[in-house]
Formats: C-alpha cells, structure tokens, sequence
C-alpha cells in the first residue's frame, strides 16, 4: 500500500523524540525516509524503556518504517557518502531533518553548494543554539510551577514531552510548506525552529503571556481542575476516579441534570450571586461545586457512572495508568483500525500504530518494523548514492559502514566466481 507522500525522499539524521517523531511521521504517510546513524548507533539507540534484552522500545516506536544506513562519520569518506545521500538527485528529494546541525559539514551554506534546492529543517535546542529538552524548557518558562497538587510548592515536570511532540509535527509541517514552495519557484530552503520557541509560541497562544502581562496574575496550581471552567476528578464508591468535564454550556446543563443536583446548584448561585451557566463563573465556584457533586459519585460505581454519562453524551473519562489502559481500552489494540500487531525484530509481537491520519483519496500504508541500524545499508549505498558492487564491499572491508547481517559481495571485474564475505 502506498501513502499520500508515496515518491518523497527525506533523509533524516537525529537523536531523541522531536526530529525522528518528524521523520516517522512523513514515513507513514508514505515518504522513503532514509536514516543515518553512526556505526555504533545514534544517542537514543538505547533509550528507556527497553525490553529485557536491553533493545530499546522507544527507538523502535519512532523509527517505524524508515530505512536505515550505519556510517563511521568520523573518517572523511564516511562525511562524503553522508553528504551524498543528502544531496542525491531527484524531484522529491533534496529534504533533510536533523537537530544534530554541524557547521562546515551537515549545515545548509555546505550542503546547498551541491545541491543548490536543497530544504533543510533545523531543530536547535533555542534561538541561540543551545542545547535544551523540555525538562529545560519546561522549568524555565513556568509549566511546572503550575502544575501538581493545589497548596504545594514543589514543581511537577511533566512526563509527556510535549514541546518536542509539538516540535516534531512543526518539523513536518515546515518541510511541506517549504516542499511546495520549492515546487512553485525551485528555491531551496533553509529552515530552522528552536524548542524554546515552540514552547514560548505555545505559552503566548494560549493566553499564559497574555494573563501574566494584562492581569499581573502568576497561574497558581490547581491539580486536576479544568482551568477557567469546571472539570474535576471524583472518587466513586468502588474506588475508582473519574474525571468529569462541564466546559461548554451543553456539558454543564448535562452534569446537573444526571447529577440531580439543579436545586443546589441554584442555591450556590444566589449564594454566591454568580451565574454559573458562565464558564468563569463555574472556575470561580470548583470548589463549592465539588462538594456539591462529591455525595452523588461516591454513592455510585464507576461502572454504573460511565453508563449513565454516556446515556446522556457527556464528556467524562476513568484515570489508569499505562498498564490498564494498554490491557483494557480497545483504542490501544487492534480493534482500533489505526494499529495493527506487528512482528518487531527483537522485540516481539504486539501492537503498533499506524498514521493517526487518514486520507480519503489515498491509502493509509501499512504498519512497519523499525529496522534494525544499518538494515539498509547496501541498497541505500547502491540505489540512492549509486556505487558500483566492489565499491559498497570495499566499504564493508575497510569498517566506513555497516549493517546487521553478513552480506556476500561479487568482485566480477578479478573473481567473477569468487565471493567476498564481510
């Protein structure tokens, strides 16, 4: 099956979530992408978490069906073959992913001297070219400070990394815009995001900046409550905790209904002489609402909840950790479409997730194994850079690349009937 990107070459050199996320992402959509490491692999070959065997789970996940090339890009001719998958011809390529930029080598001004089309996406770690993840990102801007337990004063950094997610898709999405300006005018591109940036971006998109410069007020902690409306987890009588969204007008009008607590919710209104068919107004008031609702859970199962919720459409999920959600929600198994079981080398068998995306003129291409580091080799070396068979040997012999397997190579030109084996 083939993808909507189906033609496209990018080659991708990268450690860690934001870049490689990029180049799993246009691979499932269909891309060739084309991934270089060194000989020994990259800094996130063994990344936690890792199997038993100490193979890495988390490269696995985010270097799904791209190709894979190992090269000792230390020496002089491993930079050259580099460069020159970088470079090589073609209509759809000429694209490169990389946060791991080097000046007078993998750099635009360089590379575009041969191939003056090239599209280039930068990730710096911020705008100065530092280095940062976002557990520096995060504590520097304040997200930590606002999250955790209402009253604490120790900061909580986030498990998901969500800058660099966000950064990833931005990658995508600025390669695709450069794409098709390319298309256009046949100008190459040199684009470059920082980290910081997309998290700064993100602060001042959703009004943070905006709230600290106009109303002179810090965001304080608020647990698990819904910011400027109401949401709130609640304890059912079975134990379980449930989370319970009244953001909209709709979903709020909903949870008092089910609730049967219309009366109360009048009186806290006149009380506290709010409206709480405003949003705000609802922020305002969490605390004398939970207390409110809190009788209503705690006398009920969370089983009994959940079908009541969904009789009457309201927005409201069940708190698992990983393994209970992996174990029972059927969103994270194959009988989501999205994921299939696959086979991954050394891992096992279990499901993967194909692109979230789908296309209705084009095919959504099947689920693929990340290869193992330098799977590709040889055909990379053959297909893409175009060596002749006694030159990808020579490169075997002399440690310049490598692949997982022992390959036999035929020096036809002085032993037509003799092989070489690496």
């Amino acid at each position: 099956m083939t993808g909507i990107l189906n033609g496209m070459r990018v080659v991708e050199g990268s450690a860690f979530v934001a870049i490689p996320l990029a180049g799993m992402t246009l691979a499932q959509m269909g891309a060739d992408v084309i991934r270089f490491d060194r000989l020994e692999g990259g800094l996130d070959a063994h990344r936690w978490p890792v199997a038993p065997n100490g193979k890495s789970l988390f490269w696995a996940g985010l270097n799904k069906g791209k190709r894979s090339i190992a090269v000792d890009m230390k020496s002089p001719r491993g930079k050259e073959l580099v460069t020159e998958i970088i470079t090589a011809p073609g209509e759809d390529a000429g694209l490169f992913l990389t946060n791991l930029r080097v000046r007078g080598w993998m750099d635009h001004e360089t590379l575009s001297k041969l191939r003056k089309d090239l599209i280039m996406v930068s990730l710096l770690g911020d705008r100065h070219g530092r280095p940062a993840v976002d557990y520096t990102v995060n504590p520097s801007l304040g997200f930590p400070d606002a999250t955790g337990i209402p009253g604490s004063s120790d900061p909580v950094a986030h498990v998901l990394p969500a800058w660099d997610c966000i950064a990833g898709n931005l990658a995508v999405s600025s390669l695709l815009a450069a794409e098709r300006h390319r298309l256009r005018t046949g100008q190459g591109q040199d684009v470059e995001l920082s980290l910081k940036d997309v998290a700064a971006a993100m602060m001042g998109h959703l009004g943070i900046i905006g709230e600290v410069a106009v109303n002179g007020v810090t965001r304080e902690k608020s647990g698990t409550a819904l910011y400027g409306a109401y949401g709130q987890d609640f304890i059912c009588a079975d134990g379980r905790r449930i989370m319970v969204i009244g953001l909209t007008d709709r979903q709020w009008r909903g949870l008092v209904k089910v609730t049967g607590t219309q009366d109360a919710i009048g009186r806290l209104e006149l009380l506290l002489h709010l409206d709480l068919g405003q949003e705000g107004a609802r922020w305002e008031a969490r605390e004398a609402i939970t207390e409110i609702l809190k009788p209503w859970f705690a006398a009920r199962g969370a089983d009994e909840i959940g079908k009541t919720f969904d009789a009457a459409g309201l927005t409201w999920s069940e708190f698992r950790d990983f393994g209970r959600a992996v174990r029972e929600d059927p969103d994270l198994s194959s009988q989501n479409p999205m994921f299939q079981d696959l086979d991954q080398p050394g891992l096992g068998r279990f499901p993967v997730p194909r692109s979230p995306v789908s296309f209705s003129q084009t095919d959504r291409p099947d689920a693929c194994p990340a290869p193992e580091l330098g799977a590709h080799t040889e055909e990379i070396l053959g297909d893409v850079v175009g060596l002749p068979d006694r030159e990808i040997a020579s490169l075997f012999d002399d440690g310049i690349v490598a692949a997982p397997h022992k390959h036999i190579y035929f020096a036809a030109t002085h032993h037509p009937k003799q092989a070489r084996v690496s």
